[in-house]
C-alpha cells in the first residue's frame, strides 16, 4: 500500500514539475518579417556551403547536386528579392496614389 502510495505521489510531483506554467513567461524579442528572412537567407548560404563542400568530398552525384544546389539558389533569390521589397517600402514614403485613392479619375 506505501508502495502505491509513493508511485502516486512521485507521478504528481513528475507531472506537476513538467506542466507547471510560472505566472509570467518571458518571451524572447518579436520578430519581424525581415529579421526571419535575414536568418532565412543565413541558413540558405550555409546549406549551399554544405553542400558544396559534400560535393567536392563525392557525397553527392552531378546530377543531385545541380538540382540541390538550383533550389536552393531559386530559395535564395527569392528570400533576397523579398527582403529588398521589404526595405523599398520601409525607405519610401507611403506613395501618392495610395493616400488619397477614392477610385475617381481625374
Amino acid at each position: 500500500m506505501t508502495a502505491l502510495l509513493v508511485c502516486v505521489l512521485v507521478t504528481v510531483a513528475v507531472l506537476v514539475y513538467v506542466f507547471y506554467l510560472p505566472g509570467e513567461l518571458h518571451l524572447g524579442p518579436e520578430k519581424t518579417r525581415a529579421t526571419y528572412l535575414r536568418e532565412r537567407k543565413d541558413v540558405i548560404y550555409e546549406n549551399l556551403r554544405d553542400l558544396n563542400f559534400e560535393y567536392r568530398a563525392g557525397k553527392f552525384p552531378d546530377a543531385d547536386y545541380q538540382s540541390l544546389k538550383a533550389s536552393l539558389e531559386d530559395e535564395a533569390a527569392a528570400v533576397l528579392a523579398e527582403i529588398a521589397r521589404l526595405e523599398e517600402i520601409s525607405r519610401s514614403p507611403a506613395s501618392p496614389g495610395l493616400r488619397g485613392k477614392t477610385g475617381a479619375r481625374a
